[in-house]
C-alpha cells in the first residue's frame, strides 16, 4: 500500500503503558499528526485499526496477550494500516519478527518529535522509516543464518522475473532509499520509482519495502 495521504496522517497508537501512550499522543499532536484510537494490546489495536481504519498504526512490540508481532501481521493481512515499530533496543530480537510479519518500519521509543513526525509521515505514504545505519545493520542481521554466518549462495523467488531497471530499484531499496531517492538515483520522478517499487514487491511476493530490501541483500544486490 503506497498511497499519498490528504490531510492529517492519522495514527493509531498500541502500548501496554498508559503513560507511554500519552506521551506520544503529545509528540504526534504537537507535530500536526491526529491520534484517532488508543490500544493497550495487540488485541485491541487489531479491533481498533478494523474499526477507525488509521494510516499508521504506532505499535509497540512487548505486550501482554497478543502482542505486537502477531497483531502487525494481522494488520497488515488485511490491509488495515501501515504499521510503525517502536521498541526500546534497536536490535530488539521482536523487531525481526515485526519486520517478517510486513511492519514497514521500526523506531526507538526514545525517538524526538520532529523525527517521529517524519517517519509517521513516510509510513503513511508506504515507505520506509529507518535510518540508513540502522537499515545496514537490521539488513544485515538478516542476511545472516542462525550462527552469525553470511547466508550461503541465496535463491531468491521471483528475483529472475525482474526487468534490470526493477534490479535496479531492488538495490536501492536495499540501500533503505526512498520513493524521491529512488527517483533522484534513477532520473525518474518519485511516482514512477513508487510504481517500480510496487512491482518489484508483487513479483518479489513481499508485502513491504523492508521484506525487500532483505531479499536485495541476500541477493548480493546492496552492499
Amino acid at each position: 500500500m503506497t498511497e499519498e495521504i490528504d490531510g492529517p496522517i492519522r495514527v493509531l497508537v498500541a502500548d501496554d503503558h498508559a503513560a507511554v501512550r500519552a506521551g506520544l499522543r503529545l509528540l504526534l499532536e504537537a507535530h500536526g499528526v491526529e491520534v484517532v484510537g488508543e490500544a493497550g494490546d495487540g488485541a485491541a489495536a487489531i479491533r481498533n485499526a478494523r474499526a477507525l481504519r488509521p494510516d499508521v498504526v504506532l505499535m509497540d512490540v512487548r505486550m501482554p496477550g497478543t502482542d505486537g508481532i502477531e497483531a502487525t501481521r494481522a494488520i497488515v493481512a488485511d490491509s488495515l494500516a501501515q504499521v510503525l515499530v517502536l521498541t526500546t533496543f534497536d536490535l530488539d530480537e521482536y523487531v525481526f519478527g515485526a519486520v517478517r510479519a510486513g511492519a514497514a518500519g521500526f523506531l526507538l521509543k526514545t525517538t524526538s518529535g520532529p523525527a517521529l513526525q517524519a517517519a509517521v509521515e513516510a509510513v503513511a505514504r508506504g515507505e520506509g522509516a529507518l535510518s540508513p545505519e540502522v537499515t545496514r545493520r537490521l539488513l544485515d542481521r538478516f542476511a545472516q543464518t542462525a550462527d552469525g554466518a553470511p547466508t550461503p549462495s541465496p535463491e531468491v523467488p521471483g528475483l529472475a522475473e525482474l526487468t534490470a531497471r526493477e534490479r535496479e530499484v531492488l538495490s536501492a531499496l536495499g540501500e533503505g532509499l526512498s520513493n524521491s531517492g529512488i527517483g533522484q538515483r534513477m532520473h525518474i520522478s518519485a511516482s514512477t520509482a513508487k510504481t517500480h517499487v510496487s512491482r518489484v514487491l508483487a513479483k518479489l511476493g513481499v508485502v513491504s519495502r523492508m521484506e525487500a530490501a532483505v531479499l536485495a541483500r541476500r541477493a548480493g544486490l546492496s552492499d
